[in-house]
């Protein structure tokens, strides 16, 4: 029998994603710049950046699951890493697909802390045992996620780099 899995559909990811921004609205929260962790957290940047009216949007690349549950020990950040020169007042929005285990949204955190003046993070998803408590949430599982941009191999096959699972 298959293991039961978190499915996200595209049409959900639309769901999610406008009620993640109306989390984030309704708390008052407001963003100056969204940073969006690849490559999970690239297209739920893109849909909060439009639905919060924010335009100043960073890309981080982050290398950790190698495969399916299978992760380096620890996160690395690839370069380049976004330089937040005279940042030190803004309020800054980090986002990704899910916290899994958390250390990815830490490591990303610790390198933004003190560099602008308030981090918030916000995931579609987040698991019980991540390291990391979001602020913003829109759903809470522990199940493996089939996310509808990652849930098929990739169109080429590229050797020495290992597919998202």
């Amino acid at each position: 029998m298959a293991e039961e899995r978190e499915i996200l559909s595209w049409e959900l990811f639309g769901n999610a994603s406008r009620e993640l921004a109306t989390m984030i609205a309704e708390d008052g929260y407001e963003p100056e710049m969204i940073l969006s962790i690849a490559r999970g957290g690239l297209l739920i940047g893109g849909a909060l950046g439009y639905a919060l009216a924010v335009k100043n949007t960073y890309t981080m690349n982050v290398e950790f699951y190698t495969g399916v549950d299978e992760r380096l020990e620890v996160p690395r950040i690839l370069p380049p890493a976004p330089d937040f020169v005279d940042l030190a007042d803004a309020k800054l929005l980090i986002v990704d697909d899910v916290a899994d285990t958390g250390h990815t949204l830490k490591s990303v955190h610790e390198f933004c802390a003190g560099k602008v003046g308030e981090v918030r993070t916000a995931v579609i998803y987040e698991k019980s045992h991540s390291v990391v408590q979001c602020d913003y949430v829109w759903r809470r599982t522990d199940l493996w996620i089939n996310f509808p941009w990652s849930d098929k191999p990739p169109v080429v096959d590229r050797e020495g780099i290992v597919a998202d699972a």
